[in-house]
């Protein structure tokens, strides 16, 4: 069964408005799950840094209203501020900007918000952020997707010009079957998925360097070739992602060196080269 044609128990693309292209920005990149609990926002944060690391202009958005992890993972607790053409600055944090709704809320404060606000934000986040300096370009933006496969995926699949998603899933059945619902969902959207990737990918011992596949083994890669996506790469379960984004720094910054940056590297730049034979939309 290829992506094109995912089974949708009879559902047809349902018909969308003009898209519009986000200003300053060449490729827009998002990073769903269709399940929580994958470990989708530390695979965004890693991944935006990676292709910043690759020499791309890169900025990240945190789309997850309900439960934004990006100020955590990186460690900021900083307001935005409007620039003198009255448009959002976005927050930086080792060169690369963000936007969070964790920025304008206080820690803890819940948001029990209904769609017109929802959509609201989101059209802020879309249109009125400043991703880069005028007369610049960001090479991507990351957008860290809620999971599931609601309101906001759909909200923008509506709004804005996509390249594609990525989806993240762990290797086990009950994670499959969300990634298989994340897949129909792009697909009905009209979004094109440019892969998967596997988190949480089978534990090595730090003293007996034995392997244990806590969550299974190549389910993603199963996946990925029922529906002819490529797998982008496969990321273990390893402490020094947990201590990185504890500390707010994230592990491709704090140890580019090791094996897990080498590995956020290579997804990065397979990602990249995935882009680029893509070929260009007309206008």
């Amino acid at each position: 069964m290829s992506a094109e044609q995912p089974s949708t128990s009879g559902q047809e693309p349902f018909p969308l408005p003009v898209k519009q292209q986000i200003d300053r920005v060449h490729h827009v990149i998002a990073i769903s799950s269709a399940k929580g609990g994958v470990g989708k926002s530390t695979v965004s944060t890693n991944l935006a840094f990676a292709l910043q690391q690759l020499g791309h202009k890169v900025g990240l958005l945190d789309a997850d209203i309900y439960g934004p992890s990006i100020p955590t993972l990186l460690g900021v607790n900083q307001r935005p501020e409007p620039d003198v053409m009255g448009r959002i600055k976005p927050v930086m944090a080792h060169k690369m900007p963000l936007m969070s709704i964790g920025f304008m809320v206080d820690a803890g404060q819940p948001l029990a918000w209904r769609g017109p606000m929802l959509f609201q934000v989101l059209q802020q986040f879309f249109h009125e952020v400043r991703w880069c300096g005028y007369g610049d370009m960001l090479d991507y933006l990351i957008i860290d997707l809620p999971p599931g496969t609601g309101d906001i995926q759909l909200s923008m699949a509506q709004q804005i010009e996509v390249t594609g998603a990525i989806i993240v899933t762990t290797p086990q059945e009950l994670a499959l079957a969300d990634v298989r619902r994340g897949v129909s969902l792009f697909n009905i959207a009209q979004v094109p998925i440019l892969g998967i990737i596997e988190n949480m990918s089978g534990f090595v011992c730090p003293h007996c360097q034995q392997r244990t596949d806590i969550f299974a083994t190549g389910g993603a890669n199963q996946v990925a070739n029922e529906y002819g996506l490529p797998l982008l790469g496969s990321i273990p379960l390893d402490g020094a992602i947990r201590h990185c984004g504890d500390a707010g720094l994230p592990l491709v910054k704090a140890q580019p060196d090791s094996v897990l940056a080498q590995t956020y590297l290579a997804i990065a730049q397979r990602l990249v080269d995935i882009v680029a034979s893509r070929p260009t939309p007309e206008p």
